[in-house]
């Protein structure tokens, strides 16, 4: 039902209902359309806008689209990764990434520090992130901890790589807003492109994947991560040789 064609052209109110919907699935399928209002604050006319768009007659046979899904997706447990990357790299080969690969690299280029941030597994990420631009000469720090006091001298000339699968947590969008207020540039990386953090950055990189959730914890896969950060890293790098 969520297929890439189909998220890859949600406006920005279906992307957070999408959002609100993927993390709350089993609240979800036993809500009423006003229920699901309420909660995402977005009005019962949208989201059945938004139920037609996916290929259901109304907000009822999407809940039972959803309750059928999630039952398959408990029969066959995870999602295959390989499946998963062969179509990001599929993807990759079809798609123009150089344009903004090549926007990152010039803020990169231009900065003199660069602050890698994530929360859990994409602050994980951001640590890998400083280490492998450092490995090229990059002067590079990260930070994995949501309450980190950034005084603003302390990112002057700076870029800031956030890496954020929903690109909604509340403490990597405040840290998004503190440093656009220091000046600083923001480069993000997340799943899709119509989230707040995508609205406030210079530049976004999204890489499209199957979003995947157990319980409540998302599991959505890294790997994409991982290939547009050192894909950023070598560019930069070369750049520097001349």
């Amino acid at each position: 039902m969520f297929s890439y064609e189909v998220i890859k052209q949600f406006t920005s109110t279906e992307q957070h209902l999408y959002s609100y919907i993927m993390e709350n699935r089993d609240r979800v399928i036993y809500m009423r359309v006003r229920e699901l209002s309420e909660a995402t604050h977005v009005s019962p006319a949208s989201i059945v806008r938004f139920t037609r768009k996916l290929g259901c007659e109304g907000f009822s046979e999407f809940k039972l689209k959803l309750k059928q899904e999630m039952q398959a997706q408990t029969k066959k447990k995870t999602v295959d990764t390989v499946d998963v990357l062969e179509e990001f790299f599929e993807r990759t080969m079809n798609r123009d990434y150089d344009s903004q690969l090549d926007a990152a690299v010039e803020m990169i280029r231009a900065a003199g520090l660069v602050v890698f941030f994530g929360i859990g597994t994409s602050g994980i990420l951001a640590e890998y992130g400083s280490r492998y631009f450092s490995n090229l000469k990059k002067r590079t720090f990260y930070i994995k901890d949501p309450f980190y006091p950034n005084a603003g001298e302390q990112f002057e000339n700076a870029v800031m790589i956030i890496l954020s699968v929903s690109g909604e947590t509340d403490q990597v969008i405040e840290q998004a807003q503190n440093m656009r207020e220091y000046g600083s540039k923001i480069i993000s990386i997340t799943n899709t492109s119509k989230n707040t953090l995508a609205s406030l950055s210079d530049v976004n990189i999204p890489y499209y994947v199957t979003q995947e959730m157990v319980d409540r914890t998302n599991i959505t896969t890294q790997i994409p991560v991982l290939f547009l950060l050192e894909a950023m890293a070598k560019k930069n790098y070369n750049r520097e040789q001349g």
